[in-house]
C-alpha cells in the first residue's frame, strides 16, 4: 500500500494523529493538539470534526468503545501510525538538509554561531 499519497500531513493533522496515540474524544483532542504544539496550533470544534471525518474515511483513525455514551472516542490506526512515521522521517530529512545548507548566522555580539 502506498502511504506516500497521504503526505505531507498538515501541521494540524499531524498533531491530531499524535493526540490519538491514546484514545480520546474531540474536546480532549483539541486540548492535546494545543499542548503538543506548545500553544501554537488551536483547533476549533468545526475544524476538528471535519478533520475527524476525513481521517476516518482515510482509515488513519477509528472509533473505539467508550463508557461515555455522549461522546465518540477515537484512536489512531496502525496505518495512521505508519503515515505519522513517514511524515516524521520526511520532516527530519528537511531539517537535516536545511541545517547542512544554511550558512551560520551572525550572532548579536558580532561573532558566528551555528543555526
Amino acid at each position: 500500500m502506498n502511504l506516500e499519497k497521504y503526505l505531507p500531513l498538515t501541521e494540524t493533522t499531524y498533531y491530531i494523529l499524535l493526540s490519538l496515540l491514546e484514545p480520546a474524544h474531540g474536546y480532549i483532542m483539541m486540548q492535546k493538539v494545543e499542548q503538543l504544539s506548545n500553544h501554537k496550533v488551536k483547533v476549533a470544534a468545526g475544524t476538528m470534526y471535519g478533520a475527524i471525518e476525513n481521517l476516518l474515511k482515510q482509515q488513519l483513525i477509528e472509533t473505539v468503545k467508550s463508557t461515555d455514551k455522549r461522546r465518540k472516542t477515537y484512536v489512531i490506526t496502525e496505518k495512521g501510525i505508519e503515515v505519522l512515521r513517514l511524515d516524521c522521517e520526511r520532516m527530519k530529512h528537511i531539517i537535516r538538509v536545511t541545517e547542512e545548507l544554511l550558512p551560520p548566522t551572525i550572532a548579536r555580539n558580532g561573532g558566528m554561531e551555528d543555526v
